[in-house]
């Protein structure tokens, strides 16, 4: 249900209490997790979803940027190489990548730490090297699991903007988040998950003025959201 109302361009906000299943929504979608049941829809792409192959995995992930929780960088190469990783599957016009790499790391304010390790960077600024790791290949969609949920208010800040500066260029976005503010001024459209269901999802405005459900209205209730019933 949800990667249908996925439209090239939009951004969906997943919310909900931890445990609710919102990061195996996203690890199924990317078969990170194999799902016991559903389907797919991508581009022309429709298929159920346990009997989709190894090859079609590999091509349906090619279309996939996918920014984690920890960061998940290489500790032994520096935040341009790391990078490079997401352009590394055919190891042709290396030059020209890498070339590519330095222009992403630039895009998320981070072309001054090009030659900086993981360990010498902020949490603020790894987040910012993964996130330009994942859109390097230029994929159709950019899913982002809770990535701000390491870091304190001022570095959140940063990654943040960077994410809206994504939304504000076009990308295509599906961000599992406690960030409401975030949800509610950038996301178009609002996914509420609680004990591994989808509970209720519609548009941002209409999520946060109008929601439907009880179990919405507890939950904006319990995040100090503001909305009209």
């Amino acid at each position: 249900m949800l990667i249908s109302k996925l439209k090239k361009g939009s951004v969906i906000a997943v919310l909900g209490n931890s445990g609710s299943g919102k990061t195996t929504l996203l690890r199924c979608i990317s078969f990170l997790e194999q799902a016991d049941k559903g389907e797919i829809t991508f581009d022309d792409f429709h298929k159920d979803i346990t009997a989709v192959t190894r090859k079609e995995i590999r091509q349906l992930r090619m279309k996939m940027g996918f920014v984690f929780q920890g960061y998940n960088l290489f500790r032994n190469k520096t935040a341009l190489d790391n990078v490079l990783e997401g352009l590394t599957i055919a190891r042709k016009n290396l030059l020209k990548k890498r070339r590519k790499s330095y222009g992403n790391a630039g895009k998320v304010g981070m072309a001054n730490r090009a030659n900086f390790y993981p360990d010498q960077l902020s949490g603020g600024q790894q987040q910012r090297v993964a996130i330009a790791r994942a859109i390097a290949y230029n994929p159709e969609v950019v899913l982002f699991d809770e990535p701000t949920s390491a870091l304190d208010p001022r570095l959140t800040g940063e990654v943040l903007d960077v994410m809206r500066k994504l939304a504000d260029e076009g990308t295509t976005m599906v961000v599992v988040t406690h960030e409401m503010d975030f949800a509610r001024k950038v996301a178009n459209w609002v996914v509420y998950m609680e004990d591994g269901v989808i509970v209720e999802e519609g548009p941002s405005k209409e999520f946060f003025s109008q929601p439907k459900s009880e179990k919405t209205m507890a939950f904006l209730h319990m995040t100090n959201s503001d909305y009209v019933i």
